[in-house]
């Protein structure tokens, strides 16, 4: 496969059409506004129209429609022009002015309505990309985008009143929800009020950065400034981490020698200067090993834990906001909440209490308290409404004193905030720890470091079965009988080790502290293994650092933990380098924020690049860099102005011009101001690779306790780890080729953009989830017209809730087009495929793992129809993506590879696909290893391809290898295993035949020549393999394997680019559709050229055919009969969504009791996946995890 580098030319394709130009400009004219007298007369606005003939027209919009006015000059003529033109719509009157228009508007709408409707649906929290095209397009003269950029005051409305976001919020979940109709209307307007507001918080934290909006307390400390903008709150939260990368260099410091300290606290101390803050003064992230530090230290960060206003405590209070949203106690209300990442602060904004700025805020407040427990407010009204949430989010009811030693009876955190609004509403917030701390982290910096819902969710339900088992007695309890009291009933302590004192019986203080250190043991001795285990056996299978990152969340695992993960991983190669990359980028994600708010506003985009050649490791000379910035008019213009730390440089920016230069490529039109500006250097050229890649060692090692090796930094996937980071802080880079050799490969002319990074608390429609995962339990039962009507229905629901861009309405769509393909309905399977493959690429982004399963079986379908050329080239697309997301070493690629075999089998070009399935083999046997199922998989695709060009010894070897793994991993017993004994032999028979039969094998062995006489190398290595046949596994061996590997290596540019399906939504669709078939629904009954697979491949289904599979016949003895026999199985291989099938001599009968075609394991989320957390919730649940 090709490096990623270079193919992200690639990835952002130019647009192939060219723009359709109607009109040269529109915009208002500087006669508006009307006068008084011209408005009492009907006259609404005026409008300056620029045609593409080279006319212009002042226009007046009246009452009754728009007509040209006679003005030519300076002064308004309101008389209408000669000859008089006029129409009801400005479309029409443009159709009279221009004929250049009229002709280029109907190519406008035929452009439109060739293309999806999708397409032009807005989406209300779009992706933001990281990779721009290349050469940036030519910025225009356009003076309808100007006036919408300069008249948008940071996120306010631009007509009327602001919006009161708080009142907005609070009166939507009012509204009622009794019936259906009711709850859709409910959750379409909490969805739409949370969506503004995120994108007006955004707006606003750019205009705080940018310090366009004063500060409340400008007296105060510039990092403890709030803000009030918009009817929108806004205070920054500090970055924890960054201070213990400071605290670690000042502690060093004191140890080392001075000549040591003047090179290692370097960027530290530039880095401290330039935000502007004493050390050990922020809250600090600390680790276990933190111990180190001295007494002095110690007690510093001791001291900085009781900040409030840091990254983890914001994390903390966005879930547990989201945690009261999802409870919906009537009565009991949360504040809209957003988080925004910009130019290196993190800014919290939060919908405003009514009357809290007004007065005293110990007036209104009567659950919990303001001064870290000193005095515990109470309020029995207020208790019962957070009573009744904490039963549903497992909090229990327990006893705090207070400073004066008073004993309160609360239900949840101490420091949570219950205030009662001049609205009469009773408001909870400051919820850091809805869940309890986490016992394996109870150290003195790790305050926040708090369980996942996730986990307290399936450990209280791991406790309850467990009872459910003692009380019956019996050794296994499902899901299903749980009792919801029982499961209920399993609460914890959220305030067990902290700084609170607990009241009551110290048995009962002691067994909610070891119920909390038992959920602790949990994660370790039970979720982490089976986290682990599911990475083994690919039922997890993490693509990027965002789909990893989803995955340790959605199993209840936090972050902080990836180290451990990683450790135990080290015998999976592709799940140990996705965490070793994913460790680094967060470590450099901080440092880079660090840099960033250290870096004046022009010299953003310098700061960046420069950044981004150091964490690559390269290391440019000072003067080189300086050099650089005075030839990039960029670095110094176009880059919009941020928050500095330092009161002085504030100054010094305010100084600096804001001239635009957008001619790209000239060196000699810098001003005089940034040459004196750049004079002097930039404060980030200090920072060099080693300091950068000492500071994420030690920080690595701090946070998750984990050490990098030594060759960290070349062994690192450069594309996946700078796509990973860009995504984290929000740049955008050019498309372009990036040659890591050259010295400087990152230029300041790169950086295309910086966008804000917005986390937010839009909620999710209950009655489309419930209907989604119905629709999935029918669809493992094999109700398909059940499940078509529940996805149905949840996709109607879904529109009306948030409208058709949104990933929920995406995998809702996936399923549609699952169902429709298993009921033979082709053409609707792909245009549900279709949809999902917009909402994807406009959600998630175009190089999102979701998005490459999109093609990949978009590709499928299309096979099915016989459309092989048009499915290859979606899997090029597919193979793309996963490239610069994953890279090739990911077992994804390796089904890819076998499924793109599959293809070309099924076309008749066996020497592809040899290709194909030997580099395939190659990667499970480096990243899985030799006993691995999917490894068994390659080998029985070999064999069969083996078997179709006659090479029957090859086809025996690969499928005794498949036998062995099979028998190892599942037993003699297993129905698979039988059935790889049934071909083993059948191989063995056709072997023996050929030698009897000189015709035959005359004939096979001149088919086998046709097909490998173009590749001799090729032929060498199986020739290898079949002399050192006689191992026990029967398999290629070392020198073989090497020899085949790099024959295929040779020509892989000119393989075409692919991908395949995931086995375990392949899983899902045998289970499917062999239910499907016993229940007498039609399955794909006509025009499809596919066969059912044998049960061979269906290696991860729990479920077992009833009947056995005959033995392929083999009692023919001539020539003739071998001849026909050989032609028989011909027929019978065939190839089914990606994957081989190979039928045994007895259709019929194997008709009856064969299961479907499976595919191979990897993949991600593909086709017919099931979520494995919800599903195992269910009654026989379908075994299936969604990435």
């Amino acid at each position: 496969m090709e490096d990623p580098a270079a193919q992200l030319e690639n990835l952002v394709a130019s647009p192939s059409l060219p723009e359709i130009t109607c009109v040269e400009s529109i915009g208002f004219s500087s006669f508006n506004p009307v006068p008084g007298f011209r408005r009492l007369q009907g006259d609404l606005m005026y409008l300056d129209i620029h045609t593409l003939e080279g006319k212009k027209f002042c226009v007046t919009a009246h009452t009754r429609g728009f007509f040209v006015n006679a003005s030519g000059g300076v002064i308004l003529d309101r008389r209408p022009a000669h000859p008089r033109r006029e129409s009801t719509t400005l479309v029409g009157l443009l159709r009279q002015l221009s004929e250049k228009f009229s002709k280029g508007f109907i190519e406008v709408l035929e452009r439109k309505a060739q293309g999806h409707p999708f397409e032009n649906v807005p989406s209300l929290l779009p992706c933001n990309p990281w990779l721009g095209p290349y050469p940036p397009p030519a910025h225009k003269r356009d003076v309808a985008r100007a006036e919408d950029a300069l008249t948008l005051p940071y996120g306010s409305e631009t007509v009327g009143m602001q919006r009161d976001w708080n009142e907005e919020l609070q009166s939507c979940r009012e509204f009622p929800r009794k019936t259906l109709q009711d709850r859709i209307m409910r959750d379409r307007a909490l969805y739409k009020v949370n969506c503004d507001f995120a994108d007006a918080a955004m707006k606003g934290a750019k205009g705080v950065i940018g310090r366009c909006i004063p500060p409340i307390n400008p007296t105060d400390p510039e990092r403890f400034h709030m803000y009030v903008h918009n009817n929108i709150f806004f205070s920054f939260a500090m970055d924890g981490d960054f201070t213990l990368m400071q605290q670690m260099h000042d502690q060093g410091s004191k140890d080392a020698s001075k000549a040591e300290e003047k090179d290692s606290s370097k960027i530290a101390d530039n880095l401290s200067k330039a935000i502007g803050v004493e050390p050990n003064v922020e809250q600090v992230q600390e680790s276990p090993s933190a111990g180190a530090l001295d007494s002095e230290g110690s007690a510093s960060l001791q001291g900085a834990d009781s900040e409030q206003a840091t990254y983890a405590s914001a994390n903390n209070d966005l879930k547990g906001t989201k945690a009261y949203n999802n409870a919906d106690v009537p009565g009991l209300y949360t504040l809209a909440m957003a988080i925004i990442d910009y130019r290196g602060h993190r800014i919290v904004a939060q919908s405003i209490i009514p009357g809290i700025l007004q007065g005293d805020k110990s007036e209104s407040l009567l659950y919990g308290s303001v001064d870290n427990g000193k005095k515990i407010f109470w309020n029995e009204k207020f208790h019962e409404k957070v009573l009744e949430a904490g039963k549903l989010l497992h909090i229990k009811e327990h006893e705090v004193l207070d400073g004066s030693g008073a004993m309160v009876k609360i239900a949840a955190p101490v420091e949570c905030k219950g205030i009662i609004g001049s609205d009469d509403r009773h408001y909870i917030l400051d919820l850091m720890r809805t869940t309890p701390r986490d016992a394996n982290y109870t150290g003195p910096g790790f305050r926040h470091s708090v369980l996942r819902p996730e986990l307290v969710a399936a450990y209280c339900q791991a406790e309850a079965l467990a009872k459910a088992k003692g009380k019956d007695g019996e050794d296994e309890v499902d899901d299903k009988s749980l009792n919801q009291v029982d499961l209920l009933s399993i609460k914890l302590n959220p305030n067990v080790f902290t700084e609170f004192k607990l009241a009551g019986d110290p048995e009962e203080i002691t067994a909610d502290e070891e119920r909390v250190r038992k959920a602790g043991k949990y994660l370790l001795d039970t979720v982490l293994p089976k986290f682990v285990q599911d990475l083994g056996s690919l039922e997890v299978s993490p693509m990027d650092g965002q789909t990893l990152t989803e995955a340790l969340h959605a199993h209840g695992i936090n972050m902080r933990y990836l180290g451990q993960v990683a450790n135990l991983s080290k015998h999976l190669p592709h799940i140990w380098d996705l965490c070793i990359v994913e460790v680094v980028t967060r470590t450099a994600k901080h440092v880079l924020k660090g840099i960033l708010r250290a870096t004046q506003d022009h010299d953003v985009g310098g700061a960046i690049a420069h950044f981004l050649n150091c964490y690559t490791g390269h290391d440019i000379p000072q003067s080189a860099s300086i050099g650089n910035i005075e030839k990039s008019p960029e670095v110094s213009t176009t880059q919009p102005h941020g928050k500095s730390g330092s009161s002085e440089k504030g100054k010094k920016k305010g100084k600096s011009g804001r001239k635009s230069a957008d001619s790209v490529g000239s060196d000699n039109n810098s001003t005089g101001l940034i040459k004196d500006d750049t004079t002097s250097p930039a404060s980030y050229l200090c920072v060099t690779s080693d300091l950068i890649w000492k500071d994420i060692r030690e920080a690595v090692k701090f946070k998750y306790q984990f050490d990098l090796p030594d060759d960290a930094l070349s062994k690192v996937k450069r594309i996946s780890s700078i796509r990973n980071l860009c995504q984290k802080v929000g740049i955008t880079l050019a498309a372009r080729k990036y040659d890591f050799e050259a010295q400087t490969p990152f230029k300041t002319s790169d950086i295309l953009d910086l966008h804000a990074v917005v986390k937010h608390s839009v909620p999710m429609c209950a009655d489309a989830r419930d209907l989604l995962e119905s629709g999935k339990l029918k669809l493992a039962q094999g109700k398909l017209p059940e499940a078509y009507e529940l996805f149905s229905e949840g996709f109607s629901v879904l529109q009306q809730v948030c409208g058709p861009m949104h990933r929920e309405v995406a995998n809702c769509c996936r399923y549609l087009a699952m169902v429709l393909y298993h009921a033979g309905d082709m053409a609707g399977a792909i245009m549900q495929q279709h949809k999902e493959l917009i909402i994807n690429e406009r959600c998630l982004g175009l190089d999102h793992p979701d998005t490459a399963h999109s093609y990949g079986n978009m590709a499928l379908f299309y096979h099915g129809l016989n459309q092989t050329e048009l499915a290859l080239r979606h899997m090029s697309r597919a193979l793309l993506l996963l490239n610069v997301s994953s890279g090739s070493d990911h077992p994804d690629v390796a089904a890819t590879f076998i499924n793109v075999a599959m293809m070309y089998q099924d076309i008749q070009r066996m020497n592809v696909a040899l290709r194909y399935l030997q580099e395939a083999l190659q990667k499970n046997l480096r990243l899985l290893g030799e006993e691995h199922i999917q490894t068994a998989v390659c080998y029985h695709a070999l064999a069969i391809v083996f078997n179709c060009i006659g090479a029957y010894k090859l086809s025996s070897q690969h499928e005794k290898s498949t036998y062995n793994i099979l028998a190892k991993q599942l037993g003699e017993e297993d129905t698979r295993t039988k059935d790889s004994a049934n071909w083993l032999k059948t191989f063995q028979q056709r072997e023996a035949q050929a030698k009897n039969s000189p015709a035959v094998s005359m004939a096979t062995a001149q088919k086998a020549a046709d097909v490998l006489k173009a590749r001799p190398d090729l032929l060498q290595a199986f020739q290898a393999a079949a002399a050192g046949g006689g191992s026990s596994r029967g398999a290629l061996n070392k020198a073989a394997a090497a020899a085949a590997a790099a024959a295929l290596i040779g020509e892989r540019e000119n393989l075409p680019r692919s991908r395949g399906l995931d086995e375990r939504g392949a899983r899902a669709k045998a289970d499917v559709r062999k239910r499907a078939a016993a229940k007498g629904v039609n399955i794909r009954s006509q025009g499809v050229p596919v066969q059912a697979l044998p049960e061979l491949l269906n290696l991860s289904s729990n479920a077992q055919r009833k009947k056995r599979v005959e033995e392929p016949s083999s009692s023919a003895s001539s020539a003739n009969k071998e001849k026909a026999e050989q032609n028989e199985h011909d027929k019978n291989v065939s190839q089914k969504d990606g994957t081989w099938t190979e039928s045994p001599a007895n259709p019929k009968k194997d008709a009856q009791s064969s299961t479907i075609g499976q595919t191979p394991l990897g993949l991600g989320t593909g086709l017919g996946a099931l979520e494995t957390k919800k599903a195992k919730q269910k009654e026989k649940p379908m075994k299936a995890v969604t990435s």
